[in-house]
């Protein structure tokens, strides 16, 4: 686990006003068409400098079109996901609907409809149990395996080819130490390229994860992080059998100067 107080500055939210009162559903559909353009811009991180997830230095990877850009989701699981054993069984993942759905919603509270942006990041959430807030930015070839739990806030900045497992918390430290940053300060981590986080890990404030890193199963992070990174959790120690344990003499009790004792 590591610790810090990190003090890294990055851009906030995209300004938007309240969404009008178009339905959910007919957002979605005007969104569609522009679904790849947004994942082409989406690796942008919050973190000040040239460098950003997602992009290299010769600038971001050229947005595919809107179906080659589903059909490369797609391929992402196949080739990440031994259990995958067909396209069709891949449509069914609960990452797909919510990756999809999080594309038009991302779409929408860049153009400022925020209240329907939400309402597409509920559905998504009922349906799939991963919450993924619409200002959040994620590049191209993102899967998150099983799902279940997942937490992804407003202004996380995810890289390409990122991987999540189950129960990963990609948030802010707190409000009571948000509220004390500067308005439109980043409050959330920046995932560089090519990371993995691991079942259960906690990502907590706006920390930089340096590309090509691992973060291990329970982990907590609390600090940047550089590029190539090796993070584990302390593994569960391993305690005698029951039956060994119950014939053990019990241990000698501890006793206080106050005359008080515990055992």
């Amino acid at each position: 686990m590591t610790t810090c107080d990190s003090t890294a500055a990055g851009t906030g939210p995209e300004p938007g006003n309240v969404a009008s009162g178009a339905t959910a559903g007919t957002a979605a559909v005007g969104a569609a068409g522009a679904l790849a353009g947004t994942a082409g811009t989406a690796g942008a991180a919050g973190a000040a400098g040239p460098a950003r997830p997602g992009t290299s230095a010769a600038g971001e990877e050229p947005a595919p079109r809107l179906w080659a850009l589903l059909r490369e989701d797609v391929e992402t699981v196949l080739a990440k996901d031994p259990a995958a054993a067909s396209r069709a069984e891949v449509l069914l993942y609960p990452h797909i609907h919510a990756l999809w759905t999080y594309r038009a919603a991302h779409w929408l509270w860049l153009r400022g409809r925020r209240t329907t942006a939400r309402a597409l990041s509920l559905l998504a959430r009922a349906v799939s149990g991963i919450e993924i807030h619409p200002g959040a930015r994620i590049g191209r070839r993102f899967f998150i395996d099983h799902g279940t739990a997942v937490v992804i806030g407003e202004t996380v900045r995810i890289g390409d080819d990122v991987m999540l497992y189950h129960q990963v918390t990609l948030g802010s430290v707190g409000w009571w130490k948000d509220l004390r940053r500067p308005s439109g300060s980043r409050r959330h981590p920046v995932v560089g390229d090519r990371v993995v986080i691991g079942t259960g890990a906690s990502v907590l404030g706006p920390v930089t994860i340096g590309e090509d890193s691992r973060i291990g199963a329970h982990s907590v992070v609390l600090d940047d992080l550089p590029p190539s990174t090796r993070v584990v959790a302390a593994a569960s120690a391993a305690l005698p059998p029951l039956a060994v344990a119950a014939s053990s003499p019990a241990p000698a009790p501890l006793i206080f100067s106050e005359g008080t004792h515990t055992s």
